[in-house]
């Protein structure tokens, strides 16, 4: 028997670490465990009223911050499209009370290109207490050109599905740019604002679901120098289901050594519905058997007929490290071994695990002869390889 995420919520709120970081898959519970956090730590009033905002006590970035943006692309209209932001309380806060705009622009464009700009515009319109409506300035819209350096403008366009998750990611990182440099003043009556001084913990939920390995480590890199430089009283929680950005995490951060060995985590969902949330010793290559663990997921999926699109991008990480592990320049030197047409497995992995080029909306789940494909290639590693016969021997 497990615990709830609640139980796990406490877990880490009574742990005595600046940073603690947990590895989990996709659908696990990651931004469900956020939430948990963000209901101990500034829980609603009997009355239901939060009182002061949650924000004050707990920043947190999960897939909730993603869905507060969407795209009008006004086709029927043939307008410019436009990442629309949704009206709320927290981007009004960061680009209107704080005045980041500059700072979120500056921060996307290290990440993208120095000619790439974001423009923030718009206004909402508001019912009053009395039933009348009334429009206010606001940052409601956000259009994106490319700044040529002549006369005529590049014209607004839509950005990428990467190039979207870290525009999204900057806005959040130049508010805990602006966090730590505020905390970092020690006198509390010598600091700019006093909104940050009850500020307890920063969780982070994974924000690498659409980035390419590059920006993923240039991400990764730059958050923990700035958790580095935070002051000690400010905690952060990071979860991710990247092995690559816990991989990074964890070096950056020097968690294989001191009090730090015990702050990194595997959160595993049971089969009743609990969870287990447990200490793991090193990076993700050496503390969870990260590949054996791909390897179970896989196999209880194809037991019980339940693969689904991100199956693939697990089994691609298996094909990946087995070929890294063994020498091979491409992963897909494996596949020679496959009975069948060695380039349509190829595509058939690049098709439902990529996110470079498609949209998770532009990708069909995978029909019933693709999922036997999974079935296929996982037993192609596990028959033809000896960096597998060599686990199975040790296991």
């Amino acid at each position: 028997m497990g615990q709830t995420l609640e139980q796990i919520a406490q877990q880490l709120h009574d742990t005595d670490k600046k940073v603690q970081l947990i590895y989990a898959f996709n659908g696990t519970g990651k931004t469900r465990l956020s939430r948990a956090l963000k209901d101990l730590i500034a829980p609603k009033s009997d009355d239901g009223d939060e009182g002061a905002p949650s924000r004050q006590k707990i920043l947190y970035y999960n897939a909730f911050t993603e869905d507060l943006f969407f795209w009008n692309n006004d086709l029927l209209g043939d307008g410019e499209p436009k990442l629309v932001i949704q009206p709320n309380s927290f981007t009004d806060w960061i680009l209107i009370d704080q005045g980041q705009e500059n700072n979120v622009a500056r921060n996307f464009q290290r990440y993208t290109n120095d000619k790439l700009t974001p423009k923030f515009n718009g206004e909402y319109e508001v019912t009053e207490s009395s039933g009348n409506k009334t429009t206010i300035k606001a940052f409601s819209e956000v259009t994106f050109s490319v700044d040529t350096g002549g006369d005529e403008p590049s014209g607004n366009f839509k950005i990428s599905k990467g190039e979207e998750s870290l525009f999204i990611w900057s806005i959040f990182y130049t508010l805990l740019e602006e966090v730590v440099s505020t905390l970092n003043v020690p006198e509390p009556e010598e600091r700019d604002t006093d909104y940050f001084n009850q500020l307890e913990y920063v969780f982070i939920d994974d924000p690498v679901s659409s980035l390419d390995e590059n920006h993923l480590i240039e991400l990764a890199v730059n958050l923990a120098s700035l958790i580095k430089s935070a002051p000690q009283g400010l905690k952060f929680i990071i979860t991710t289901h990247s092995p690559l950005f816990y991989n990074v995490l964890h070096n950056e951060l020097k968690m294989n050594s001191g009090g730090n060995r015990e702050a990194c985590y595997l959160l595993e969902q049971l089969p009743d519905g609990t969870y287990n949330l447990n200490v793991k010793y090193g990076d993700s290559n050496t503390s969870f058997s990260y590949h054996l663990h791909l390897r179970s997921v896989l196999e209880t999926a194809i037991a019980e007929n339940k693969i689904e699109r991100f199956h693939f991008t697990l089994l691609r990480n298996l094909y990946e490290k087995t070929a890294n592990f063994l020498g091979h320049r491409e992963w897909g030197d494996l596949l020679n071994t496959v009975p069948g047409e060695k380039q349509a497995y190829l595509n058939r992995i690049i098709q439902f695990s990529s996110h470079s080029k498609l949209s998770s909306e532009e990708v069909r789940d995978p029909t019933d002869p693709e999922k036997q494909t999974v079935k296929l290639l996982l037993e192609n590693l596990i028959d033809n390889y000896g960096f597998w016969k060599q686990d199975e021997a040790n296991g």
